[in-house]
């Protein structure tokens, strides 16, 4: 029996359901892996109030660097913000909020997201501004803060290849987020290399 079809003809038709004040992530790790042409789709179609999260926000005129140019982020959930002069500059003109994440609990909230889990217990950030009115919790005798998974509405993902079912491959580092990412979004859009038939992935 045949698979579902899940090719689209092109990054509009792909995208075709997005609209104003969405919740986006996007995979990637610095410009490794990211979905570079969903993003020039996301910039094209002129959407505006979202929030985006992904690891990083690109860098100034690549990635999600020019959603930022073109001011359609108003919220940023990330871990790591250098590298990207425009971040900087609306972050402290308060014109771009940010919910800064240490990195592995941005994966692991991910993760648990696509999980269907809907919060866990870390000791990442106790004691630190990351903690900040959040619940803490002593288990054997350490204190722990609760951290809220994430689920978006859309998730953007780069992978190497693609089957026509939607079973994806990724290679070397460009799958960093991808996966998790993958499984984190209501829907999810991906961009790849290649597509092949059901089965001739190993």
């Amino acid at each position: 029996m045949a698979g579902l079809d899940k090719r689209v003809a092109s990054y509009e038709a792909a995208l075709e359901g997005l609209t104003d004040g969405m919740t986006l992530l996007a995979g990637g790790f610095g410009l490794c892996g990211i979905p570079e042409n969903l993003i020039a789709e996301v910039q094209r179609r002129q959407v505006q109030g979202l929030t985006v999260v992904s690891n990083n926000c690109g860098v100034d005129g690549f990635g999600l660097g020019i959603l930022l140019e073109n001011r359609q982020i108003k919220k940023m959930v990330s871990s790591y913000v250098g590298e990207n002069k425009e971040f900087e500059r609306q972050f402290l003109a308060g014109e771009l909020e940010l919910e800064f994440t240490p990195q592995g609990t941005l994966a692991e909230k991910l993760r648990a997201g696509g999980a269907g889990i809907p919060a866990f217990f870390t000791k990442t950030g106790v004691g630190t501004l990351v903690a900040e009115g959040k619940e803490l919790r002593e288990f054997d005798g350490e204190t722990y803060v609760m951290e809220r998974s994430i689920v978006t509405d859309v998730s953007l993902v780069k992978a190497y290849r693609a089957d026509k079912s939607g079973n994806l491959q990724f290679r070397l580092t460009a799958r960093n987020f991808n996966p998790a990412a993958a499984t984190a979004g209501k829907v999810c859009i991906v961009e790849v290399e290649e597509i092949v038939e059901v089965g001739e992935i190993a």
